[in-house]
């Protein structure tokens, strides 16, 4: 299933909905028509467990596609948000998860040559989220190396403590994409969450897709463009660690609840290891795509 956070009209509140063809299901509304209760909010129905996602897929089987009156409204009316438009905790990102773009950050930040022997981990804050066609925030007061990375991001479905790498994807609730906006010029010693996580640096979206129907998460093709021009394209096979050792690492020390969001590293291509360096500007505009998710678009502009 597609699930995304969506407003119906620009005074209404944010609601979860489900894609059906190219019309957008209200979750709570359409539960109720069956007479059954499931929450407004993508946080509270992943609370519930794989309980609630197998009385959604039931429901909406059973109703073939008619829905009733109030029920559904039109893709092209409705605003869609982040899917989880502010996280519980901060973002749990990955550095040098991928062999070529561990080549080019040693030729340019200074990192090292060598293969990371464990996931390199920071985090970005819940500030840093923005939904599908948000504005990247470029303050020049702040960067003049404003940087962009595609990433699948792993939703956690369950709580996860010290969980081994054989089962570690039974934790996931589904997946979406991000884009780990950097400002080069901002890391501090060595330390990255000013670089990574200044306000709208967490582009997250279109839906988040169950993980049902993304059995292996290591067959698919990524890539990212601006202004047209592809400026990454890989596949998530090529991840050094995948995205059930992810899980495990992180878990065997900080526990994963569900709502947690894991971006798992980008392929080469960033505009730091460009020759010469390429860097984001406002009037740029940024798409990044997952497949099998579905793809983001992103102005930005000047603050």
């Amino acid at each position: 299933m597609h699930l995304v956070t969506y407003r119906p009209s620009i005074v209404e509140s944010a609601r979860l909905g489900v894609v059906q063809m190219d019309e957008i299901v209200d979750v709570q509304h359409f539960a109720k028509s069956c007479g059954f209760e499931l929450p407004s909010c993508m946080l509270a129905f992943i609370d519930l467990g794989p309980s609630a996602l197998r009385l959604l897929k039931q429901l909406i089987a059973s109703a073939n596609g008619q829905w009733q009156p109030g029920c559904s409204v039109p893709a092209v009316n409705v605003q869609l948000l982040a899917p989880i438009p502010r996280p519980r905790k901060n973002i749990f990102g990955i550095g040098l998860n991928y062999v070529e773009h561990v080549a080019e950050s040693s030729r340019t930040l200074d990192t090292s040559k060598d293969l990371p022997k464990q996931p390199v981990i920071f985090s970005k804050p819940p500030t840093t989220v923005i939904g599908p066609d948000e504005p990247i925030r470029h303050d020049s007061a702040l960067t003049q190396q404003l940087d962009w990375e595609v990433e699948l991001a792993v939703v956690m479905g369950k709580r996860a403590s010290r969980v081994s790498v054989d089962d570690a994807l039974n934790y996931v609730f589904g997946y979406s994409v991000m884009i780990d906006v950097s400002a080069r010029d901002c890391r501090r010693a060595g330390q990255w969450i000013f670089s990574k996580g200044q306000d709208s640096y967490g582009p997250f979206g279109p839906c988040i897709v169950t993980a049902d129907e993304i059995p292996n998460p290591q067959t698919l093709d990524l890539w990212l463009t601006v202004n047209g021009e592809i400026k990454q394209k890989s596949n998530t096979k090529h991840m050094l660690f995948k995205v059930n050792q992810l899980i495990s690492d992180i878990s065997s020390g900080i526990t994963l609840e569900p709502g947690d969001i894991i971006a798992s590293g980008t392929p080469e291509g960033v505009g730091a290891g460009r020759n010469p360096q390429e860097w984001l500007k406002p009037g740029d505009v940024v798409v990044a795509c997952v497949e099998g998710i579905g793809q983001i678009r992103h102005p930005v502009v000047a603050v």
